[in-house]
């Protein structure tokens, strides 16, 4: 930390469900979480990705062609997207001000200072004081993330001296860009925050990476939607699989997992499957015929052989593989002289 001799703090990772599409309700959930975070005793407390108003998660449930949902959904996010500064992040600051705790926090920010219509990923920073301390609009959004945001750039790489430590980070998979980490890494940062809407074993190994590479504490929060947190009268809702505690994930990879866990219980025999307990065995394949296997052959090789009606004085014939018309004559040791 900046200061050796400082005592050890507590950092709360809220990983919480947003109010979908409802800024002024997230809002107040946040600030209610901050001060809970105080409460407890937390100097910082870092929230997921996107979290104000929401996730746009449909942008991985609707197709890119399907141009009139995407329209009608991107229209409700605009209008309850966050502007810097506005009411809401004054709400925010009076929060942090009042737990006395900073705050990392995902919003999808309105552009403003241009046309207003243009949304980023961003992470706003507030202090204990409940100043605004700055923002950071992710550099590039991730695949389908392009139909929603638009793309940030290097002038709000920063990192925020307070009064425990040096804070910044990155969103995602821009965590992924190594050029990215190290402006922050040359900064000086040493509370290194990474909101997410990913999970699972691969991006948690990518976040020890960060914290060994930067020799840094990184703080990862990611979202914790499911089904039930999206209202009804959305239609994408449909398109999400059911999942406890997931908002997405493919049905085979589902399986996948079950049967990895199976084989990893105490005594657990290879080949047990769960979802087959209770089904009766199926019936062996049938043996395929054997192949018969032919011996490998050089290209082009030269395989003499005796030609039909050789003689019996020792001449014989050559012929060559590949050409019928190729051939010589081997002559006795008399026929030479």
């Amino acid at each position: 930390m900046s200061d050796p001799a400082a005592a050890p703090f507590l950092v709360a990772a809220v990983q919480a469900a947003p109010v979908f599409l409802d800024r002024a309700a997230t809002i107040e959930k946040a600030c209610a979480l901050a001060a809970e975070a105080g409460a407890r005793g937390a100097k910082l407390a870092v929230f997921p990705e996107a979290f104000v108003p929401a996730y746009p998660l449909w942008a991985w449930s609707i197709p890119a062609g399907d141009t009139h949902g995407l329209r009608e959904l991107y229209g409700e996010l605009l209008d309850q997207a966050v502007a810097i500064p506005s009411p809401a992040t004054d709400r925010l600051g009076q929060a942090a001000g009042e737990a006395g705790v900073a705050i990392a926090i995902g919003v999808n920010e309105a552009n403003v200072e241009a046309s207003g219509t243009t949304l980023y990923n961003t992470i706003l920073y507030i202090g204990p004081d409940g100043r605004l301390l700055g923002k950071h609009r992710k550099l590039v959004p991730t695949a389908g993330e392009r139909l929603v945001h638009g793309q940030g750039d290097g002038s709000t790489l920063a990192v925020h001296h307070l009064p425990f430590g040096r804070v910044g980070g990155l969103v995602c998979w821009e965590n992924y860009m190594p050029l990215a980490r190290y402006a922050l890494y040359a900064m000086g940062v040493e509370i290194y925050v990474a909101p997410t809407w990913d999970r699972g074993e691969p991006w948690i190994s990518t976040l020890r990476h960060i914290a060994k590479e930067g020799r840094v504490y990184v703080v990862g929060c990611c979202s914790a939607m499911r089904k039930r947190d999206v209202p009804d009268r959305y239609a994408f809702k449909a398109r999400l699989p059911r999942r406890r505690g997931r908002v997405a994930e493919p049905r085979r990879q589902r399986h996948r997992r079950s049967r990895r866990q199976a084989r990893r219980r105490p005594g657990a025999r290879r080949g047990d499957d769960p979802l087959r307990r209770g089904r009766p065995a199926p019936a062996p394949r049938p043996a395929l015929p054997a192949r018969r296997r032919r011996p490998l052959r050089a290209a082009r090789r030269l395989r003499a052989h005796r030609a039909p009606g050789a003689a019996a004085d020792g001449t014989a014939g050559l012929t060559t593989r590949g050409s019928a018309d190729a051939r010589a004559s081997l002559c006795s040791a008399e026929d030479r002289a």
